[in-house]
């Protein structure tokens, strides 16, 4: 099993930036791509940004391209996901997960606690 725990989350205002982090524990980080989700209030969770477990290939929502980058260092254990530029539109509980590299909620087996990240105008 893996355990995430994501942090980094909190209010910033609209053109800031904010660098989210999650750490895995347990066995076997290196084997997995990983991914980042985002949640808002009352929509569905919706796919951010992966990665491949070597870390050779990302790709990113639409949405976040250009602005966000996600980038792991499988010594630590951690992914992260840098954003810049950030919009209200990207406030939402951000989520990192363990898996399948894939864009689908459906291809991640392990999921962290999720962190608040709030952007105001």
């Amino acid at each position: 099993q893996v355990q995430l725990v994501e942090s980094g989350g909190g209010l910033v205002q609209a053109g800031g930036s904010l660098r989210l982090s999650c750490a895995a524990s347990g066995r076997a980080f290196s084997n997995y791509a990983m991914g980042w989700f985002r949640q808002a209030p009352g929509k569905e969770r919706e796919f951010v940004a992966a990665i491949t477990w070597r870390g050779s290939s990302t790709f990113y929502a639409n949405s976040v391209k250009g602005r966000f980058t996600i980038s792991r260092d499988n010594a630590k254990n951690t992914v992260y996901l840098q954003m810049n530029s950030l919009k209200p539109e990207d406030t939402a509980v951000y989520y990192c997960a363990a898996g399948l590299y894939g864009s689908s909620t459906s291809h991640y087996d392990y999921w962290g606690q999720g962190t608040q990240v709030t952007v105001s105008s």
